[in-house]
């Protein structure tokens, strides 16, 4: 029975940089088995639970995104036994989504980006995902000169050789045709080809596990024979570079390639509405077992070509394109109980205990139950789902694995509940140390109130603050914690981070009559003398630390490693950011503006009020702040910030606010583009303010930097400053 995972949101910080170090390292074997070795040995669906957990865990936890992270890659390394081709243009991939609502979202945040309103015309074609092996066509003056598979997105295999035995890929252009110009899409093999395939191959022993494998395997032949006598098949779909532009929208681009001779699918169609989408979506699921080749899923893309190029690409996907994947599996179990976990920030999150089911290939004993309200059958805003239907222990689920490795609860079945059944009644106390569990106005999650009197969140600080983005004290793992917060002996006692630096100086003050004694640390199980000093030597190391690290690890809410960073580059000292803290104002309303100190925090880039009042919250109480100082009386010391090396740009190392209706870009835009151009954007006017950048309808920030003597220009003005052509 496989071990039932730790839902994302119960996940410890250390347990998540576990998580992400493991799914990093069976991703990238996956990838190596589907895309070099075309011998994948999991179902698409149980790799893209294994993607969309990683995408979770590192929503959650931004700060512990790897260097290697899934999420960043695109693609394997491509295969030694072919010579390399470097993409002149990267093959990226397309991040996926699950369901209507994901599609809603995929469509609001393309508007969001480009400042469309709703009623504003977008329209968006839609086709089915190919499951095949994604190929670009290089051709020079009309000839087809390489061929490569996409490899990593930037390198990729040459298969020229075996890409000329396919018929229906044309290997000259007609005259119409760009000097250069890379046309992609995805070879494939048909159904009813792969099972001909399959029985002529039966006496050989060599076979494959689907369509797609078998095409991916005909295209790596060393000998281009073999793959000649292979059906393999192509659709053209995009392109990569071009020496002349080849149209204006994504489906016009797409019919040209028709009329070059290549083939196109005859499902995609150009979509004016959400509703449209989502009808595409479902028309070609139903078709879906009478198409001859395999998909497993619908593409949405942006039609324009010139919105295209306004939206851009994220590390390894495009911001205007998403792949609506077809549902997982599903399942249905009876649920036997409902435990509570509590988290380190003292969340309390329902887990649901079932009797084992499989689904999708893999047992499943647990399912997240999000929270109280999902249980109640209450969604995000407020709505009924599941028409309303409450979740009570006895009752049969529907389980699915869709979204991430850990299941969920989809809904009941309403005819199977026990006549007997009660309503769940989710607790008020925190089932670790009995304190109130509250939930605050606008949160889906109730907490526990004990703070570090919670034996649950007070091994969990400890853990964090220790964690590898953290204070990273080498020796310090989960048991050692453990056995350090359990013990009760005051020598080796350490029930709050300060403790920690401490340890030494209380063993050392020991007497040397205790010799054998188990207050000595060297006489517990475990340790010895010699991982000792290792453990004195990694915390005495650790008196020292980065500004950003030492923030990091004293587990402000809303302050990860990625706010911790912003607020150590503005500060630059953490005396300085303390200051701050204490000494700002929140607003007691909405026209109330705080204190300088309030507006200086705030107009930090990326922190908005809500990180703000957190950072303020934490300063203001008393006990917070006898532990800050229990640490630097502990003899840590907080490293200031080295200050960021200015971009060369007219901008670089001004303080910019935008403010107003911006008409040729959203703020989005804006401030990304800002950003790449060594500007430091803040939200709201000070004096330390450079630049206002303002649109029709600015207000008070536009009064405020006129009062100032702050320069302020106009959205023109700003293309002319940065030296861009406004559209």
């Amino acid at each position: 029975m496989t071990k039932p995972a730790t839902p994302v949101e119960s996940l410890t910080q250390d347990e998540a940089a576990a998580e992400l170090a493991r799914l990093a390292g069976e991703i990238a074997v996956h990838d190596r088995r589907y895309h070099g070795e075309d011998a994948p040995t999991i179902s698409d669906a149980a790799y893209d639970a294994l993607k969309l957990r990683n995408a979770a865990i590192e929503a959650r936890f931004p700060e512990l995104i790897r260097a290697d992270s899934p999420s960043h890659r695109v693609g394997a390394a491509p295969s030694t036994a072919f010579a390399q081709v470097r993409h002149s243009v990267p093959m990226l991939s397309l991040d996926n989504v699950f369901s209507d609502e994901d599609v809603a979202d995929f469509v609001a945040s393309v508007r969001r980006f480009l400042s469309l309103s709703s009623d504003a015309g977008l329209v968006f074609t839609a086709e089915p995902k190919i499951d095949g092996l994604s190929m670009s066509l290089r051709y020079e003056k009309g000839r087809l000169v390489t061929a490569a598979t996409r490899g990593d997105g930037e390198t990729g295999e040459n298969v020229t050789a075996n890409i000329l035995t396919i018929a229906e890929i044309p290997q000259r252009l007609p005259a119409d045709a760009p000097d250069v110009v890379e046309v992609r899409g995805e070879v494939y093999m048909r159904r009813d080809d792969f099972l001909d395939l399959q029985k002529r191959m039966a006496d050989t022993g060599q076979t494959f596990a689907n369509p797609r494998n078998s095409a991916a395997g005909s295209l790596r032949q060393k000998n281009p024979e073999v793959t000649k006598s292979r059906p393999l098949k192509f659709f053209a779909y995009a392109w990569g570079e071009t020496s002349e532009p080849l149209g204006t929208s994504q489906y016009d681009v797409v019919q040209r390639f028709g009329t070059w001779g290549f083939p196109v699918n005859d499902r995609m169609v150009r979509c004016a509405s959400l509703e449209d989408m989502l009808r595409q979506y479902c028309a070609i699921e139903a078709d879906r077992a009478e198409l001859p080749y395999d998909i497993d899923g619908v593409v949405y893309k942006v039609d324009r070509l010139d919105l295209q190029e306004r939206l851009g690409f994220r590390s390894r996907s495009p911001r205007w394109a998403t792949a609506h994947k077809f549902p997982a599996e599903k399942a249905t179990t009876v649920l036997t109980a409902i435990d509570i976990q509590v988290g380190r920030t003292g969340a309390l999150t329902p887990v649901a205990r079932l009797e084992p089911v499989t689904v999708g290939g893999v047992v499943v004993v647990n399912a997240t139950l999000h929270n109280e309200d999902y249980i109640r059958g209450i969604g995000n805003s407020g709505q009924p789902i599941r028409e309303g239907r409450d979740i009570r222990v006895g009752d049969t689920v529907i389980v699915q694995r869709a979204g991430d490795v850990i299941p969920q609860i989809i809904d009941i079945l309403p005819e199977k509940r026990p006549a007997d059944s009660v309503a769940y009644v989710f607790p008020d106390r925190c089932p670790a140390c009995g304190s109130h569990a509250v939930r605050e106005e606008g949160e889906a999650v109730r907490r526990c109130t004990g703070g570090l009197v919670c034996p649950a969140q007070a091994v969990e600080r400890i853990r964090h603050f220790v964690s590898r983005n953290a204070f990273d004290i080498e020796g310090l793992g989960e048991k050692q914690i453990e056995f350090f917060f359990q013990t009760d002996k005051a020598a080796l006692k350490v029930s709050s981070p300060a403790d920690i630096f401490t340890l030494k100086r209380r063993q050392e003050m020991l007497p040397a009559t205790l010799e054998g004694s188990l207050e000595k640390l060297e006489n517990i199980e475990g340790f010895g003398a010699v991982s000792v000093k290792k453990l004195f030597d990694a915390i005495d190391a650790r008196r020292e630390v980065a500004f950003s690290r030492f923030l990091f690890a004293l587990g402000i809410r809303h302050i990860g490693e990625t706010n911790a960073k912003r607020l150590a580059r503005h500060f630059l000292s953490f005396e300085a950011l303390r200051r701050t803290a204490e000494a700002a104002r929140i607003p007691e309303g909405k026209g109330d503006p705080g204190n300088a100190e309030w507006q200086e925090i705030v107009g930090v880039n990326g922190i908005g009020g809500i990180v703000a009042e957190a950072l303020v919250d934490f300063f203001a109480e008393e006990h917070n702040r006898e532990a800050v100082e229990a640490l630097l009386d502990a003899g840590v010391t907080p490293l200031d910030e080295a200050p960021v090396a200015a971009v060369s740009s007219p901008v670089a190392g001004r303080t910019v606010v935008f403010t107003g209706s911006l008409e040729k870009m959203s703020r989005d835009e804006a401030k990304a583009m800002a950003e790449r151009l060594g500007a430091k954007v803040a939200g709201s006017v000070s004096k330390k303010t450079d630049l206002v950048v303002a649109g029709p309808g600015a207000g008070s920030k536009l009064k405020q930097a006129t009062d100032l003597g702050i320069e302020v220009i106009d959205e023109d003005q700003w293309f002319e400053r940065v030296g861009r052509q406004s559209d």
